[in-house]
């Protein structure tokens, strides 16, 4: 089964497999930096770009899942954004998005097939503007979801992502760098502890 036919038919188990809320990270990382143009990479049910897009961002949102694709479209009908998120139905594992971003947003970009993560991170930081931010968020562990994780999965610590950006020396500033710990419900309700990796880069102005 491909990457694609996968996540859609996992989007298709339920009418929602996420919390409908954006990601804590990204809310508490980007809540007071100036809207200009995001890129969101992998973004799901739309939750993220709707939030971005309701603080006056331009968001362009992109997923290789359909399915995910037309929640997210619907999301942002209903939150009265529609016109200002731009849904691209793309595999980023063989295409990227044209241009420069004020803001581009990896949340949990993670496959359970071979999809290409450091090179598309790297193809993200190359799509950020001067002065912009590049935020990426990752899982350390598969935490509560063992059934779901898979050996070939890339769960780099913080350090490592950083060091699979390459980014040129006196270009870029590190603004956070940090393994921390969150509560999790399991799939059967049960609680947990999962460990997931914050980077947080800016591109210094030309």
């Amino acid at each position: 089964m491909s990457d694609e036919a996968s996540w859609d038919a996992r989007y298709a188990e339920s009418d929602r497999i996420w919390s409908g809320q954006p990601n804590v990270v990204l809310v508490r990382e980007v809540a007071d930096e100036t809207p200009g143009r995001a890129l969101d990479l992998g973004c799901g049910e739309g939750a993220d770009a709707v939030w971005l897009a309701s603080r006056g961002w331009r968001v362009t949102a992109v997923d290789i899942s359909s399915v995910a694709l037309q929640r997210a479209a619907q999301h942002a009908a209903d939150a009265g954004v529609a016109d200002r998120v731009d849904w691209r139905h793309l595999d980023l594992g063989s295409g990227f998005p044209d241009g420069t971003y004020d803001l581009v947003s990896a949340q949990f970009l993670h496959s359970h097939g071979d999809m290409p993560r450091e090179r598309i991170l790297r193809d993200a930081a190359a799509a950020v503007a001067p002065g912009g931010i590049l935020l990426i968020e990752g899982h350390l562990d598969p935490g509560p979801f063992h059934h779901r994780a898979h050996p070939e999965m890339e769960l780099p610590s913080p350090d490592e992502v950083i060091a699979g950006l390459a980014l040129a020396d006196g270009e870029w500033e590190v603004l956070r760098s940090e393994a921390h710990e969150r509560k999790q419900t399991g799939p059967d309700g049960e609680p947990a502890i999962r460990s997931d990796a914050t980077v947080k880069v800016r591109r210094l102005p030309s």
